[in-house]
């Protein structure tokens, strides 16, 4: 576990461990720990101390790494490996389902979550075996209506919303012919307005903009790369949102699935937690 401070430039290790695989780190609203996916279940790893305790729930079935906190920094919603959505405490406790079974046919993955903590932005995934596409949807926690943002067949994923919601960062294949080249986009809350965000060789995953809206941190795999898998050379890129030109790297490491899944931006906006894979079967 990773932490970069962009006022100095450096990155330090927060936590490293052999025997528990941890990924896609969220921070406390008030930046004095990570939330962080491990053998499906939900830990916290509280800085600098480096203390490491299981969130224990009830309800919920193993989850996966799309997991974001509400606004409100108590709540945290979930995505189970049943393809279901959950919210729960932060602190623990009973997990209730947001979606369930008799709903929309479709898998849910979770990235974002509106800054009124009322509507939540997932990859919906539908259709049978090769014909399956990934879409990106809004469900509005008030009323349970589910509304589609984009339509076809090119793969998105990594809806986020913008701190102040008018916007959802995503990355999407739909701009080239290539398989698998993911690039990033950015489209209003309500779907319009699509403006392709990065136009390069490089294949782009995972946009997560700062709380003040001044950049935007994402995953950036070699040529060629297909999907989002563990354990490759990759870079950690910054684009500044203003220019949208001419993105830096953060920094290079081996790592991909589970490196930055969810908003990783403390709430400060000057720390970016991440996990790299140095050894050898991490990251899965």
């Amino acid at each position: 576990m990773r932490i970069c401070d962009l006022d100095s430039g450096t990155c330090t290790t927060a936590f490293e461990g052999a025997e528990l695989l941890l990924e896609a780190p969220n921070w406390t609203s008030d930046g004095r720990a990570l939330v962080l996916n491990g053998q499906g279940l939900l830990w916290r790893l509280d800085i600098p101390t480096a203390d490491l305790t299981q969130i224990e729930f009830t309800g919920l079935p193993e989850i996966n790494n799309d997991h974001v906190l509400a606004p409100d920094g108590e709540t945290i919603f979930l995505t189970g490996n049943d393809f279901h959505l959950y919210r729960a405490p932060l602190s623990g406790g009973p997990a209730v389902a947001v979606t369930a079974d008799g709903g929309p046919c479709r898998w849910h993955f979770l990235h974002g979550v509106s800054p009124s903590g009322t509507e939540l932005a997932y990859v919906g995934i539908e259709g049978e075996a090769d014909q399956r596409t990934a879409n990106i949807f809004t469900l509005d926690l008030t009323d349970g209506v589910h509304r589609q943002l984009t339509f076809g067949s090119p793969a998105k994923d990594g809806p986020e919303y913008s701190p102040d919601g008018s916007w959802i960062f995503f990355n999407t294949e739909q701009f080239t012919h290539d398989d698998g080249h993911a690039q990033l986009a950015r489209m209003r809350a309500d779907g319009s307005d699509l403006t392709r965000m990065t136009d390069g060789p490089r294949v782009d995953w995972f946009p997560h903009p700062s709380p003040d809206s001044r950049l935007l941190a994402y995953l950036s795999y070699e040529p060629g790369t297909t999907g989002h898998p563990a354990g490759r050379q990759i870079e950690l890129r910054l684009l500044d949102l203003e220019t949208m030109v001419n993105p830096i790297t953060l920094a290079a490491f081996r790592g991909g699935q589970g490196t930055i899944n969810v908003n990783s931006w403390a709430p400060d906006g000057r720390r970016f937690a991440f996990v790299d894979y140095p050894m050898d079967g991490a990251g899965t």
